[in-house]
């Protein structure tokens, strides 16, 4: 056994048994970043592109992501979210995305953060891939967590 948390007894995939756990708050923070042409950031900065709002578009994205993630990883609780956050900082070379998911609950939401942050760098890609097919989504990670039994984690630069 590995001792991994989504095996039973038996070595297949399991869903973990939350029912004798504590509630407590419980915050999990996630980036990404999303690498594009400076045309392709004019035209988001601007508020310029044919199709809208490219930010407020993923923003939304991200935070129906954040919220729908037990249907998409097959392990994941469904989760009451208190507060899901999604952010952008435009700079030279792409927009980095960061989310930040909240709720009073029995286990981590560090999987709702990073889908946030991945549909939110998808719905960006998918807005502007007719005037920049190159783009590349990456650095996809957990910045930080805290709650539970093992309290505060952060990402160490």
């Amino acid at each position: 056994m590995s001792g991994l948390s989504h095996l039973n007894a038996a070595g297949e995939a399991s869903m973990v048994d939350v029912s004798g756990k504590a509630v407590t708050t419980r915050v999990a923070r996630a980036e990404g970043f999303v690498a594009m042409q400076p045309e392709t950031l004019a035209l988001i900065r601007s508020g310029g592109h044919a199709k809208g709002d490219v930010l407020a578009t993923a923003r939304i994205a991200g935070i129906m992501a954040a919220k729908r993630c037990a249907e998409l990883i097959p392990l994941c609780h469904p989760l009451l979210l208190a507060r899901v956050q999604v952010e952008f900082a435009v700079q030279d070379d792409g927009v980095r995305i960061q989310a930040e998911c909240k709720l009073d609950g029995k286990t981590g939401v560090e999987m709702e953060a990073l889908t946030a942050v991945s549909v939110a760098a998808l719905t960006l890609f998918d807005m502007c891939k007719a005037v920049d097919p190159g783009m590349e989504i990456g650095a996809i990670r957990v910045l930080s967590k805290d709650g539970g039994k093992t309290g505060r984690w952060e990402r160490t630069p």
